[in-house]
């Protein structure tokens, strides 16, 4: 697939939700696989925090037909910045967390490459919380839990392998993976403009951040899925040895793919 096929699907207008205080909520839908079939629109969302959600936004959110959100942050993130309005919202929220200190808060080497660091970033992810991406799998495979959205704070890392390993369950192709990945950095973009005029001290945090902290470079990706088909022979192998069951692989092909 080359890569103006590839950018018309990313780029499809359906893809991305256009909200007011959330700039990385985008549809999963649309993208073609191996077997011919095609990933189902409006059934799997993934996004950044959704704890910034205005209440129309919410209620945008629910109308799309979501019912379940899954939140990959960390505890203390939950607890300083807040979630989705669960408490006014008809949603089912669960709370897995993939890490248990971000970027900011733990130690980080000072890695300058942008696809050095994120390399380095997801390997040691997926060393210290394999178990966690199989438990937020398996949760999405369950019945009566789609549609759904699966976030962070930014929904690039944690969101963004999650996001990779569901598409690659589904067999949808690398390139499309990591361009699915990469659209990222525009909703950073987006997210740093609305937080210049709406919340100037998350967009002082930014602009104070190693730039490296906020890319969402595609080709980091590559190399994490290259990583597991080479030690594994395939990504879903790899899926397997971490926890994902075989029922889970069937469910969320049979939901998530028309």
């Amino acid at each position: 697939m080359n890569a103006r096929s590839v950018s018309i699907l990313t780029d499809d207008p359906q893809r991305l939700i256009s909200l007011e205080a959330v700039h990385n909520f985008r549809d999963l839908g649309g993208y073609p696989t191996s077997s011919g079939k095609t990933t189902r629109w409006r059934t799997l969302f993934r996004a950044d925090g959704l704890y910034r959600l205005t209440k129309s936004d919410a209620q945008k959110v629910v109308d799309l037909g979501v019912r379940t959100v899954v939140d990959l942050r960390t505890t203390n993130e939950l607890q300083t910045r807040g979630t989705f309005p669960v408490g006014e919202f008809p949603v089912n929220f669960h709370h897995l967390p993939i890490i248990d200190a971000t970027w900011n808060d733990g130690d980080t080497p000072e890695i300058e490459d942008v696809v050095e660091f994120l390399v380095w970033a997801y390997r040691e992810m997926l060393d210290n919380a394999a178990p966690k991406f199989a438990d937020a799998i398996n949760l999405l495979a369950t019945q009566k839990v789609l549609p759904a959205v699966f976030h962070c704070a930014a929904g690039k890392d944690r969101t963004g392998v999650l996001a990779a390993f569901v598409l690659s369950i589904l067999e949808v192709p690398d390139e499309v993976i990591n361009a699915d990945y990469g659209k990222t950095v525009d909703g950073m973009k987006r997210l740093i403009e609305w937080a210049k005029i709406n919340q100037p001290a998350l967009a002082d945090a930014y602009a104070n951040m190693p730039p490296r902290f906020a890319a969402s470079d595609p080709r980091a990706m590559a190399v994490i899925i290259s990583d597991l088909k080479t030690k594994h022979g395939s990504v879903i192998e790899y899926l397997r040895k971490i926890g994902v069951d075989e029922k889970s692989i069937s469910s969320l092909r049979d939901s998530l793919l028309v």
